[in-house]
């Protein structure tokens, strides 16, 4: 097996996927990969319909993101037919031991056998609600059928909105509320990204903002506020701690990023698409004075614009000829606001969401953090003030990634951290676990670092392995990191055993490169991610950007 130029086609021996018996192979298009995998246009600018024919050994179960699909099983072939134009990097391919259950009357999930009842139990009756919901808000679903399948820990990014089938990385099945999430923003793609596409790839935030507030919007009407603004403070959190690294003045840091000559449009990508295009967003609903009246205006944005590519100045002016009123005020110039400022300055979003109706979530955490890092320290009241398993996963990550900024944390601190809360975090998912065993190698906690080894003997996931060996090699304990590649190197894919090896090479970490890396989504690698990238620099690694395509 070998890998195509782009990364575009990955094949694994079935030692790399989850149930060891059979080889499997998916592709990853986004951004400009699918011209490994047949000639095209690549570029979002160009749509086109297309058809398929694959063939596949018996036992092997081959998938397309496609409207229709037939199965010859005499000559074990497939073929597959998109009826509506999609930009090439939507065309997806995915073959291996799958099969498959319904989970709603449109939808159905696809994994290896011994995943299928984790999806289903996850899945069931789920995804049906928020492509309801959607519709409710944006109108009818035109793709059809909304379908999902799961991948091997290979899978570079955490997902990707490809039409009718989502790609969705396994490991993600074990963290709940990331799973909705990561699959919430892939259905507002089918309206936001995949109806309606940017032309170019220098304004990709006019799919990952839009996707991102759709998504917001769903877990609004399906969750509440609560829900929805602590994961916004979540996510903003992050985009404040990258902005951080890469200072105010960093281009990558504008809405409309010069694209320059032989620069892959995957390295563009990062929290700034997501989360300053969604601030963007959001500030043009706020124009509105009503959600509700946003929500019009963009149902009859999609059905004007479906199935075309748009550029920033389409859907602007769109608008305010929606909204009259509103272009008379001039809204588009407001000092301080104007929309091209929005576009074209660097630095963070130029106004905020208010996020006060998840105050209720939010405020225990900033309470705990406070008493953490207050000296001097009461670990007695600090450990009596909240029950972390009671919390939400988006609570207990928030506290970690505060305590994980403010690290190295004073000896007594992360000592009695421990002794709180290590063995309560032994039983939490990987989300929150990966987050506290940072902590203890940012703070070289010796005590802890077993668990360290033990994650990462156990981790195939890029998204869950980089970050650590980054912070390994980032202090005083690269030779652990060696010894614990060394002796698990032959269950990574090539193409992260290659990464970690040059970070393990170097000392340091590689720049900043998004696998797609969402994201959502399109959401995380940034991390690639739906495009999150693939890693960072010190304190912004993986888990800062893990948003889908």
């Amino acid at each position: 097996f070998t890998t195509l130029m782009f990364q575009q086609i990955w094949w694994l021996d079935p030692e790399l996927t989850y149930g060891n018996a059979k080889p499997f192979v998916f592709t990853q298009g986004h951004s400009v990969c699918n011209r490994s995998f047949f000639p095209c246009f690549d570029t979002p600018a160009v749509k086109c319909t297309y058809s398929a024919t694959v063939k596949a050994p018996a036992g092997i179960q081959v998938l397309m993101s496609a409207t229709q699909s037939t199965y010859l099983e005499e000559e074990g072939v497939y073929q597959f037919y998109m009826e509506y134009p999609v930009p090439a990097y939507l065309v997806a391919l995915v073959a291996g031991d799958l099969i498959h259950a319904d989970i709603g009357p449109r939808s159905r999930v696809w994994a290896e056998p011994c995943l299928l009842p984790t999806a289903i139990s996850k899945l069931s009756g789920m995804v049906e609600r928020w492509l309801t919901a959607a519709e409710s808000l944006y109108g009818p679903y035109i793709w059809g059928r909304y379908d999902i399948v799961f991948l091997p820990p290979s899978f570079p990014i955490v997902a990707m909105e490809n039409p009718c089938l989502t790609f969705i990385i396994s490991s993600i099945l074990e963290s709940d509320e990331f799973l909705i999430i990561d699959v919430i923003h892939e259905v507002a793609h089918s309206w936001f990204g995949n109806a309606v596409t940017n032309a170019t790839w220098e304004e990709m935030w006019l799919s990952e903002g839009l996707a991102t507030y759709a998504q917001r919007r769903i877990t609004t009407e399906t969750y509440g506020a609560a829900f929805t603004c602590l994961e916004t403070a979540f996510r903003l959190d992050a985009l404040h701690r990258q902005m951080k690294l890469l200072g105010e003045d960093n281009p990558v840091s504008k809405l409309q990023v010069k694209l320059e000559p032989g620069v892959n449009p995957s390295n563009l990508m990062n929290l700034f698409t997501y989360e300053k295009g969604y601030c963007f967003v959001y500030y043009l609903s706020q124009l509105c004075g009503d959600p509700r009246h946003f929500d019009s205006f963009l149902r009859a944005y999609i059905e004007k614009y479906k199935f075309t590519s748009v550029v920033a100045q389409d859907l602007l002016d769109s608008f305010l000829n929606f909204f009259p009123e509103l272009k008379e005020q001039c809204v588009e110039s407001k000092a301080g606001l104007e929309f091209e400022r929005w576009l074209n300055a660097t630095g963070p979003p130029l106004a905020e969401p208010d996020l006060s109706q998840g105050s209720s979530l939010t405020r225990p955490v900033e309470t705990l953090f406070k008493l953490w890092t207050t000296e001097p320290l009461d670990s007695a009241a600090a450990a009596s003030s909240a029950d972390l398993t009671k919390w939400r996963t988006f609570q207990t990550v928030l506290f970690l990634d505060r305590l994980l900024d403010g690290s190295p944390l004073p000896r007594e601190v992360i000592k009695k951290l421990s002794e709180c809360y290590s063995s309560q975090l032994d039983s939490m998912n990987a989300e929150i676990r990966i987050r506290w065993l940072q902590i203890v190698v940012r703070n070289d906690y010796y005590p802890d670092l077993y668990k360290v080894r033990r994650f990462l003997e156990n981790q195939m996931s890029r998204m869950y392995t980089i970050p650590l060996y980054e912070d390994l090699c980032t202090g005083t304990l690269k030779s652990f990191a060696l010894e614990i590649f060394y002796q698990t190197q032959n269950q990574l894919h090539p193409n992260l055993r290659k990464t970690i090896q040059q970070i393990l090479s170097q000392g340091l970490n590689p720049l900043p490169a998004i696998d797609t890396t969402a994201v959502t989504t399109d959401t995380p690698a940034m991390v690639l991610e739906d495009k999150v990238s693939e890693a960072t620099n010190g304190a912004i690694s993986l888990r800062d950007v893990n948003v889908s395509a």
